[in-house]
C-alpha cells in the first residue's frame, strides 16, 4: 500500500500523497468523512480498502462503508422494469444512502447494510460504526454526481477523490467482472456495454469536482 511503495529516488507516490493529505485533516473536531467516487470498475474499491488499511496502519481508527449496501434488491428493480439497469443510480435507495451519511457524519453509532455479490443481494443490519471512530472512508459511483438528490452529499465531505480511468480500461474491467460470473465472451461484452458502460459515461458526465483526482 501507498507506505511501501516509495520510489527508489525517494519522490512521493500519488497514493503517499493522497494518504498525507487525509491524515492532514483536522482531529478533535468531529467525524471526518472521505469519498472516493468514479465509475464502474474505476478501482474505486480498491483504492478504499488500501487506503482504510493503510489509515488504519497510521494510527487512525478508520472504517469503510461501501455503497452498494443500498442497491434495491433484484426483487423490486425487476416490478419496476429496472432489472437490466442495476447499477445506474435510480435503482439505488439513494435517499436511505444520505440519510445514513447524514447519521454518520453527525457521530452515532450507526447500522448498516452492506452489499453479498456472490449472492448479488444486500445484507441489512451486517455492519457498524462504532461512536468513537473518527475517519470514514466512504466509496462508490455516485458519491460526486450533479443529480438529485445525490449532489446533496458533496456538502458532507471533508475529503474527495475521484478515480480517473480510461474508458477502454472500464470496459475491459467489466467484461472481465462479466467473464468471472461464467458469462461467455458475447454475453460479457453486450452486458457490459449496454448496462455498466452507459452508467459510467452518465456518472463522468455528471461528476462534481473532487478535490483530487486520482489516476487508476
Amino acid at each position: 500500500m501507498p507506505t511501501g511503495n516509495r520510489p527508489e529516488d525517494g519522490k512521493v507516490t500519488e497514493a503517499e500523497a493522497l494518504l498525507q493529505h487525509i491524515l492532514a485533516l483536522p482531529q478533535g473536531s468531529g467525524r471526518s468523512l472521505v469519498a472516493i467516487g468514479g465509475a464502474p470498475a474505476s478501482g474505486k474499491s480498491t483504492l478504499a480498502a488500501a487506503m482504510t488499511g493503510a489509515l488504519r496502519q497510521a494510527g487512525r481508527k478508520a472504517r469503510l462503508i461501501p455503497m452498494d449496501g443500498f442497491h434495491l434488491d433484484n426483487a423490486v428493480l425487476e416490478a419496476r422494469g429496472l432489472l437490466s439497469r442495476k447499477g445506474a443510480p435510480e435503482t439505488f435507495d439513494a435517499d436511505g444512502f444520505i440519510v445514513l451519511m447524514n447519521r454518520v457524519k453527525a457521530g452515532e453509532e450507526v447500522v448498516y447494510p452492506t452489499f453479498d455479490r456472490v449472492r448479488d443481494l444486500s445484507i441489512a443490519g451486517a455492519a457498524v460504526i462504532d461512536a468513537n471512530c473518527d475517519l470514514i472512508v466512504v466509496e462508490g459511483n455516485y458519491l460526486l454526481f450533479d443529480e438529485p438528490p445525490w449532489r446533496s452529499l458533496a456538502d458532507l465531505w471533508d475529503f474527495s477523490i475521484w478515480c480517473d480511468t480510461s474508458e477502454p480500461v472500464l470496459l475491459e474491467r467489466c467484461v472481465q467482472r462479466w467473464l468471472d460470473h461464467n458469462h461467455t465472451p458475447d454475453e460479457a461484452r453486450v452486458r457490459a456495454e449496454r448496462n455498466d458502460m452507459a452508467n459510467a459515461r452518465r456518472v463522468i458526465d455528471m461528476r462534481l469536482r473532487a478535490d483530487v483526482c486520482f489516476t487508476s
